[in-house]
């Protein structure tokens, strides 16, 4: 287990919610950030703040450096071939949507087929059918198993070679799942398709190495993992990005410009339309180094340990289903508690300093799969304990009394 003193580097945790210690287990949804973070922050806007690749002065130079910096920092995080194939952005949804609306629009057809899953995050659905909607192309799911995990047999028998495009998520937020992205992106290729892969909930928490998935395009955002909001990346293959045009147009992504006509700049800038978010790439750069520092397979084993933990100890509450497989690699746990309503869960939860989610978690369609209309999630990162899982079940064990006591 990584070393509980790592929590001491996290300044929020340190606070009492409604009277007792703060729990944070609502991960999935966003990290929480390290000194060093919130202190790269702070010194860019003090001493470094300034446009960047337009000015000659030194400020100007300082923040080119911080912010291209971060880029070569991400790039060898998940290991792009170069700093060429690293697109900034606000995050995964915007990074979905630039492939959608620039490589879909251009190679996505009437009687084509964009292949999902059912459990997929709304933000790796919305895309795809309004891609569908304007090119007159088939939404196809690969079946999930009663667990909530698929089968490649599934798989083969679902992509085809009318197979454009295969979006899927790396880790599921609400079934904890890692799907075999290497296998699928093989079959993909075979039957000439790319594959797109949101890695919004899988970059935080494990090794990714997009070289050795062969993905086609992958996407993450950064605050999930310790870094500021509104920054996150889109990762291309080099040739794809290439022959992809941009979505937003304006300076900073323009080569030349005329009256009629213009061209754009060279990869990656192309598609970074406008003033940056230079501050949230320094942040990010500094939440790689944070991660790489305590190591991403320390981080991985960590969770691992916690979520199987934290399945033994759900276990002992008699009601309560955990939904998706057992044995889960990544900490997220998704439950719920006899008929309690999991908003009323996570009030309750909330009045004992436990923070968790409640909803839909953005994955309507898995869901009506589910049977639900929603349920509660815990998920945990490199600062929690097993001792936060203790405090989890203690409370849950208090909602639970509580609501039966309430319906009498």
């Amino acid at each position: 287990m990584i070393s509980s003193t790592i929590r001491e580097q996290f300044p929020i945790l340190n606070q009492d919610i409604n009277g007792h210690p703060l729990v944070y287990l609502d991960n999935a949804a966003t990290s929480q950030k390290p000194r060093q973070v919130i202190e790269a922050v702070k010194s860019y806007y003090e001493w470094d703040n300034a446009n960047v690749h337009r000015g000659v002065h030194t400020l100007g130079s300082r923040a080119t450096d911080a912010y291209e910096g971060a880029r070569e920092k991400l790039a060898r995080f998940i290991n792009a071939r170069s700093t060429k194939e690293i697109i900034f952005t606000r995050g995964t949804t915007t990074a979905l949507n630039m492939v959608a609306s620039s490589y879909g629009a251009a190679n996505v057809g009437e009687g084509d087929e964009i292949v999902l899953t059912l459990m997929e995050h709304h933000s790796n659905l919305i895309p795809w059918q309004q891609l569908a909607k304007r090119t007159g192309a088939t939404l196809k799911y690969i079946p999930l198993q009663q667990d909530g995990n698929i089968t490649l047999a599934d798989a083969e028998a679902t992509i085809t070679d009318r197979t454009k495009i295969v979006a899927i998520a790396y880790v599921s937020n609400v079934m904890g799942v890692t799907h075999p992205v290497k296998e699928l992106a093989e079959i993909a290729h075979r039957h000439g398709a790319v594959i797109v892969v949101d890695g919004a909930q899988s970059t935080p928490h494990m090794k990714v190495d997009v070289q050795d998935l062969d993905c086609d395009f992958y996407t993450l955002s950064g605050h999930k993992m310790c870094a500021p909001t509104g920054i996150g990346a889109l990762y291309g293959k080099k040739a794809l990005l290439e022959a992809m045009e941009p979505v937003e147009f304006g300076g900073e992504m323009i080569d030349d410009v005329g009256l009629y006509e213009s061209t754009w700049k060279e990869l990656p800038w192309k598609f970074e339309g406008g003033t940056p978010i230079i501050a949230g790439a320094v942040g990010l750069g500094a939440a790689v180094d944070f991660l790489q520092e305590i190591g991403m397979e320390a981080i991985h084993q960590h969770e691992k340990q916690l979520a199987a933990y934290a399945e033994q100890r759900l276990a002992e509450i008699d009601g309560l289903n955990v939904f998706g497989p057992r044995g889960r690699g990544v900490g997220v746990v998704t439950f719920n508690l006899g008929d309690v309503h999991p908003h009323d869960v996570a009030t309750v939860l909330d009045a004992q300093g436990i923070a968790i989610r409640a909803g839909h978690h953005c994955c309507q369609p898995l869901m009506r799969w589910l049977q639900v209309s929603s349920t509660a999630r815990a998920s945990f990162y490199l600062y929690n304990t097993e001792q936060d899982v203790d405090r989890l079940v203690s409370a849950l064990i208090k909602t639970k009394e509580y609501f039966a006591d309430e319906l009498g």
